[in-house]
Formats: C-alpha cells, sequence, structure tokens
C-alpha cells in the first residue's frame, strides 16, 4: 500500500468547500445527521476530488466534479451515481448512497455523497506483505466481483437508458481519440498510429452489459483482514459496454511492467501466488459462460485498452498544464501518456505479425 496515494490530507486550496453551506445543506437532505462537520480530501484519485465528511462520529465519502473548464462528457458524477443506487441496490459491492446534488451554488460545482468505506486500498498488485495463499485470494476476489458485474441484468435495475448496445468500440476509439486530441500538449505517433488503426480493425462483438470501466485493484476497497471486497469505486467511466473490452482492461495489469504503471508484467507470479493471464482470463470464462476469444483478438482489446489509458493520461497532463489536476501526483500520471501508447502499439504490431 502506498502512502503517498492512500488516507486523507488538508483540502487544497483550489478545492475548498463552503463548510457551513455545505453543512447546512446536508443537514436538510441527510435523516439524522448532526454537526459540526470536518472534512478531509483523499489523496489518491486524479479525476473528481473525494473528501471525507465526519458529523456527529458517521463518516461519509463526498465526490464532486473538479472546478474550471473541463472536457465534454467528462467528470460525469451524475453517472456514477445512478449507477451505484441501481448497483446497491441488488447487493452489488458499492457503497451506500445517499443523495446527488446537481446545484451548482452549493459548493460550486455537482456532487454526491455516500457511506465512507473502512477498509484496505491496495495500491501494490504485487500485494508485498502477503503470503501466496493471500495473494491468490485477493486475486480470486478481483475475478470473482468483475464477473459478477457482467452478470447482472441492467434492464432488470433499470439501467436501460445507461448508455447505447452495440458498436461499443468503435464509439469509445471515438470518443477517446476526440479526448486526446482536445488534450494533446506534444505529438506522440504511436497515439496517431492507433487512432488511425484501430477503428478500422474493431473485433466483432455483440454482447453488451454494465462496464466499470476503470477496474483495477486500487479503485476497490477490501475487508481489514479478509480477502472480501467491501466496494467498488470509481464509476466514472461506467456504462453499457462491451464485457471483453472492460474485463481485458483489467487485464492490462500483466502487459505492463510495475515501473510504467500499476502492472505485474515481469514478475515471479507463480513464487508470488498471483495467477498467470491466461488462468486468470479462463476463470473469468468459467464464472461467466462466456467463451474465449483467439490471441488477435485479445490482442486488440489490449491495444484498444492502452490506448484508452494513455488519453486519459493525457488527459491528465492537460489539467496540469491549466493547473485543475485533482492530485498532487498527477504530473506522474500524465508523463505516462507516451510509454502506453507504445506498449499499445507493440499490441498492433503483434497482430500484423502474426497476419503476415
Amino acid at each position: 500500500m502506498s502512502e503517498q496515494f492512500t488516507g486523507v490530507k488538508p483540502v487544497e486550496e483550489r478545492h475548498r468547500i463552503d463548510i457551513g453551506r455545505l453543512e447546512e445543506f446536508l443537514k436538510a437532505q441527510l435523516e439524522g445527521l448532526r454537526g459540526p462537520l470536518q472534512l478531509e480530501q483523499f489523496k489518491g484519485g486524479q479525476s473528481n476530488p473525494t473528501y471525507r465528511v465526519t458529523a456527529g462520529g458517521k463518516r461519509y465519502a463526498l465526490r464532486r466534479k473538479p472546478p474550471g473548464k473541463l472536457l465534454p462528457s467528462a467528470h460525469a458524477v451524475e453517472r456514477e451515481y445512478k449507477v451505484i443506487k441501481a448497483l446497491h441496490g441488488v447487493g452489488f459491492p458499492v457503497p451506500r448512497p445517499y443523495l446527488l446534488c446537481e446545484d451548482d451554488s452549493v459548493i460550486g460545482t455537482a456532487f454526491y455523497v455516500m457511506d465512507c468505506v473502512e477498509g484496505r486500498v491496495l495500491w501494490d498488485q504485487s500485494l508485498p506483505g502477503m503470503s501466496r495463499a493471500e495473494r491468490r485470494a485477493i486475486w480470486e476476489e478481483l475475478n470473482r466481483v468483475i464477473a459478477l458485474l457482467h452478470s447482472v441484468d441492467y434492464k432488470a435495475v433499470g439501467l436501460e437508458d445507461f448508455g447505447r448496445a452495440g458498436s461499443y468500440i468503435e464509439r469509445q476509439v471515438g470518443r477517446w481519440s476526440k479526448q486526446y486530441l482536445a488534450s494533446e500538449t506534444e505529438k506522440i505517433e504511436a497515439m496517431d498510429k492507433l487512432i488511425a488503426w484501430l477503428p478500422k480493425n474493431v473485433p466483432a462483438t455483440g454482447e453488451t452489459t454494465i462496464v466499470h470501466g476503470d477496474y483495477r485493484l486500487d479503485n476497490t476497497v477490501f475487508h481489514p483482514t479478509e480477502a472480501k471486497m467491501l466496494a467498488v469505486l470509481d464509476w466514472e467511466l461506467s456504462t453499457l459496454g462491451d464485457p471483453l473490452a472492460d474485463f481485458s482492461y483489467h487485464c492490462m495489469s500483466w502487459h505492463i511492467p510495475p515501473g510504467k504503471f500499476r502492472g505485474i508484467e515481469g514478475l515471479p507470479l507463480e513464487e508470488l501466488g498471483i495467477p498467470g493471464e491466461r488462468e486468470y482470463v479462463e476463470m473469468y470464462f468459467k464464472r461467466t459462460g462466456r467463451k474465449g476469444v483467439s490471441p488477435s483478438v485479445w490482442d486488440y482489446y489490449m491495444a484498444y485498452n492502452l490506448f484508452r489509458i494513455a488519453a486519459i493520461c493525457q488527459g491528465i497532463a492537460k489539467r496540469v498544464v491549466e493547473g485543475t489536476a485533482a492530485s498532487e501526483h498527477a504530473r506522474d500520471a500524465g508523463a505516462r501518456a507516451r510509454p502506453l501508447a507504445e506498449l499499445g502499439w507493440a499490441q498492433v504490431e503483434k497482430i500484423l505479425k502474426r497476419a503476415a
């Protein structure tokens, strides 16, 4: 667990909130809330500033859009609240949602309030300090929960209008290409190649489920002592889409070295007790009843997801330049756009070599 990302800190000056106004609003909306409020800011997170609100011995989490000029469709806290509310209703591990406020006059931007789930946020995917059995159990639970998400009937939970069925990859490539170009601070040849190649080579897919969009270890909260997931966090990128695109994003860990982004490529997985990629993928297919895909289709998903996260990192880099990035570690994240894009293009080169 990384101390630089874990826990809370005093609220940054640029993310300050009128506590008196917030307290007045929450007391009117949340039954049983007693002041005075204490406000702290979580260290982690690059996108939407998140706060721990303490009042009368109870803790809540408040997540808001950042101040300043924002990219179109970015920082969608309203969508986060909608999907969390729907999933909480069927027992999926998410924090209990309390309210959504879209009135900018309260704290300056839209926000929502949910339970502050107490537990472990594990940042290092190699899980240092754990036994082989403990590591294995954590990764098994990660697999179980994403398989569970992709098995939820989105129509039955009221999310039929949460996105569009079909053409998910095409729409995502188009969206992230636009977001990347709107955030471009320097030319990255690998990104230009991916923007040109990906939309012309989309594999045929037909299934639609709820997708998280950023499912990874450090966007979850585990029980303090057990390998039990208490909550999946950060639903900003969730929508209706291709479950294999969502799952393969999670599987990028096996393709990224630890130093470039939170990956496990090159680590002694057997020694650590962490399943290899092939075994992990088979676990998911068995849990969901889905059929496997060819190596070239899997490589396409990897290239697409590396492109997508590179575009996200480029957006962070742009916000650093503009002074709106939510995390003090945003500069480091923004610098990863180029190496991630290059890893993505390397996946495409594997496909081209296989086809030659």
